[in-house]
């Protein structure tokens, strides 16, 4: 085999040693993203900002704590779960809505665009857990989420 297939079986080798160290698969797939990520960005050269790469202890240039994900790593905005709890928290859920409903709003207030597929699972949860009330409108026969 040639040198750079070696040198990245023996990457890999060494990759998989820690990333099989999580129990959780989906664990295991955020790290190996992350980690593709980041190669990806330093392999385009533009490596600022990823220090945590040659870093050894003590703060970063950037004050963050060792292990601390850097921010060009990491997603700029936030996930469906973190936007509906903040939702969870305002008056919003007073009245009630459809998934695409609150896809919109997330959209115009929050700045992230969400599938209504990404929303559906996470509403769920909540319903289950009490945090929201899930109703079907008698309108168009779909479900609508309201605060309890």
């Amino acid at each position: 085999m040639s040198k750079p297939i070696e040198k990245l079986k023996k990457q890999l080798i060494e990759i998989s040693e820690v990333v099989n160290a999580f129990r959780s698969e989906a664990v295991q797939v955020k790290v190996v993203d992350k980690l593709l990520d980041a190669m990806i960005e330093f392999e385009r050269g533009d490596a600022e900002g990823l220090e945590f790469l040659h870093r050894k202890s003590g703060k970063t240039k950037n004050g963050t704590e060792p292990g601390a994900y850097s921010a060009v790593i990491g997603r700029k905005k936030p996930g469906a779960t973190k936007v509906l709890n903040q939702l969870l928290n305002t008056d919003f859920f007073k009245k009630p809505h459809s998934i695409s409903g609150i896809a919109d709003y997330c959209k115009e207030h929050y700045d992230s665009e969400f599938k209504t597929s990404e929303l559906s699972g996470i509403l769920l949860k909540l319903a289950k857990e009490n945090k929201l009330k899930r109703q079907r409108n008698n309108e168009n026969n779909r479900f609508e989420y309201v605060g309890i």
